[in-house]
């Protein structure tokens, strides 16, 4: 699928480094901006590999071929938002690079997520981030996302207990189904 100039595929097990390389870069930026959400060397290969058996993850690239961003897409996230019915698909590591990526990356890493979700019919996109993150939660509403919640008893990988806002958008599936992968 292309989205205004972004490729995108579904990432494959050869890409794995290549996530790690993402996530890093964005970790890093994050830190050199003051925020605190990520940290580089959290996530591993083995980490996205698990991601890609358990759910979807995806890579988008520019018109010359870079690596400019990608994002997972979990089917549940009982962790933050406890056992739901299959009404939504959860947004997870959204990740731009800041070196690489066309500006509005972002947005149209959230609208190829929104867009797989509807496909399956389910009717809400979904995401959390910290709650010390307003920048971030104020990006998502931004892009048509609304505070549904807080779960303050999130635990990290490393034991660390922090906050999270939760985030959910409703979609249109119906128009959604229109447009092929």
């Amino acid at each position: 699928m292309i989205i205004d100039g972004l490729v995108f595929r579904q990432a494959e097990e050869q890409d794995a480094p290549v996530l790690v390389r993402l996530y890093d870069g964005a970790a890093q930026w994050m830190r050199a901006n003051g925020i605190e959400q990520w940290k580089a060397g959290e996530k591993d290969t083995a980490h996205f590999l698990a991601r890609m058996r358990d759910g979807e993850v995806w890579l988008a690239r520019d018109e010359n071929g870079r690596v400019c961003g990608g994002y997972e897409l979990w089917w549940s996230d009982e962790e933050a938002w406890g056992v739901q019915p299959p009404v939504a698909g959860y947004v997870h590591r959204l990740m731009v690079d800041r070196r690489t990526a066309p500006a509005g990356t972002g947005r149209r890493l959230l609208e190829h997520a929104e867009r797989r979700i509807a496909r399956t019919r389910r009717e809400r996109a979904r995401l959390d981030c910290q709650s010390t993150n307003p920048r971030l939660v104020a990006y998502y509403q931004g892009a048509g996302y609304r505070v549904v919640g807080e779960f303050p008893h999130k635990v990290g990988k490393d034991g660390r207990v922090y906050g999270v806002i939760l985030l959910e958008k409703r979609l249109d599936v119906l128009r959604s189904l229109d447009g092929g992968e």
